[in-house]
């Protein structure tokens, strides 16, 4: 007559002290915990396939309760019971969870959430959008190693056969991103979107509007003089070719970032698109304009904040729709046009050192040995270029005929 077991407590298992040699604590059905001379409490469970002796690991105590190890004892009897080995099962549902964590989705996923903080908003929320909508429901669940230059293909194809070729383009950069941080992290050996070379056809170049010759300069200046709307607005488009920065970093500008007395203006590094701090140097004529702002805006955080609340500040559209007003289309000047305005003028009639300018308009300069500039770097020099600007532009508005110079 076999022995008759006595179901484990969970006191038991919890008081049962380790000896010198390992000792087995059976619950039944196959069930039982193994105590080994080192402290360990480890659960098993012994049973027969095939005519063949087996044995299934089922976690360690107190990791998994009394209560769990039975649960999973009766999930593995069931298998039996269905003629399919529980030790061959949990290979094959580990492989498949090996594969779902080495997904291109998983991977992707997990690039975003360690690059999106230093992104803005408004790029990190398309770039999410973009690998969920276009890349996700076709190649998300494949494992990243087997993805090769025809699948990631037949993905961008989708796109282009919509006629959004630029969009096509900036998913296989985002996916080229992806792939290269999988190789760097050991789950991919190489990136196939630099196969893809010339198999998409490059999208048609759009540049944004701007004004590079001295004489319409000229004309737009002495518009914005004569603009009949809000004298906040007003204020915006003078600062705009003076300041030639980013228009979102323009209507965003807070009080507490302008130092009068320092001239300069102190941008944080959260509200630059490349997520480090930048200063604008400000001219005597910038000074004068913001002199002029101050008693009507002062008292709020923003320089330009929302005709409906100084809480927040001016809308997108503000100096756009203003540009409009004055009669100026979207093909011949937009706010962000300021910036082409500025580097063009700078280098071809001022004269100015392309690093200069490239460092004023806050893109990543390097210096011979690599290393980029920060913010403080030729920041004198920068100094006299924004004076010359905006002398330069004054000169402009006046109608003067403003000769090309080298900048001494």
């Amino acid at each position: 007559m076999p022995k008759r077991i006595i179901p484990l407590t969970d006191l038991k298992v919890q008081k049962v002290k380790p000896q010198s040699k390992s000792i087995t604590l059976f619950d039944g059905g196959g069930l039982y915990l193994l105590v080994t001379p080192a402290g360990g409490k480890l659960w098993r469970f012994k049973y027969r396939f095939d005519g063949k002796q087996k044995l299934l690991a089922l976690g360690s105590y107190p990791d998994v309760s009394l209560r769990e190890a039975r649960q999973r004892h009766e999930d593995a009897r069931k298998l039996l019971a269905n003629n399919i080995n529980p030790s061959v099962a949990r290979k094959i549902q580990k492989q498949a969870n090996i594969a779902i964590a080495e997904s291109f989705e998983a991977i992707a996923r997990e690039w975003f959430d360690k690059y999106r903080n230093t992104w803005k908003e408004s790029h990190s929320s398309r770039v999410i959008r973009r690998l969920e909508n276009e890349v996700f429901p076709f190649i998300g669940q494949t494992p990243i190693s087997q993805i090769k230059a025809p699948e990631l293909l037949s993905v961008l194809r989708r796109i282009e056969n919509r006629g959004v070729i630029e969009t096509a383009h900036r998913v296989k950069h985002i996916c080229g991103q992806v792939f290269r941080y999988a190789v760097a992290t050991g789950r991919a050996e190489r990136d196939p979107s630099g196969d893809l070379k010339g198999a998409i056809p490059p999208a048609q170049q759009k540049h944004m509007a701007a004004i590079t010759d001295p004489t319409e300069l000229g004309e737009l200046l002495r518009a914005i003089d004569g603009y009949q709307g809000g004298i906040v607005v007003q204020c915006a488009l003078k600062l705009a070719p003076i300041f030639f920065v980013r228009p979102g970093e323009l209507r965003q500008a807070e009080w507490s970032e302008i130092d009068l007395e320092n001239a300069q203006w102190n941008i944080p590094a959260k509200k630059m698109k490349m997520k480090e701090p930048h200063i604008v140097p400000l001219s005597a004529q910038a000074l004068k304009i913001l002199e002029e702002l101050k008693p009507l805006t002062g008292n709020g955080q923003y320089l330009f904040p929302s005709g409906r609340s100084f809480a927040r500040p001016m809308s997108n559209n503000a100096i756009l729709a203003a540009l409009r007003r004055m009669g100026y289309d979207k093909n011949t000047i937009t706010g962000h046009g300021f910036r082409a305005t500025a580097r063009t003028l700078l280098d071809e009639v001022l004269q100015f050192r392309f690093d200069l300018i490239e460092q004023q308009l806050a893109h990543t300069v390097r210096d011979p040995l690599g290393r980029a500039y920060n913010r403080t770097q030729h920041l004198e020099e920068r100094r006299k270029m924004m004076q010359t600007w905006a002398d330069y532009l004054d000169g402009l508005k006046q109608g003067a005929k403003v000769l090309s110079f080298k900048n001494m």
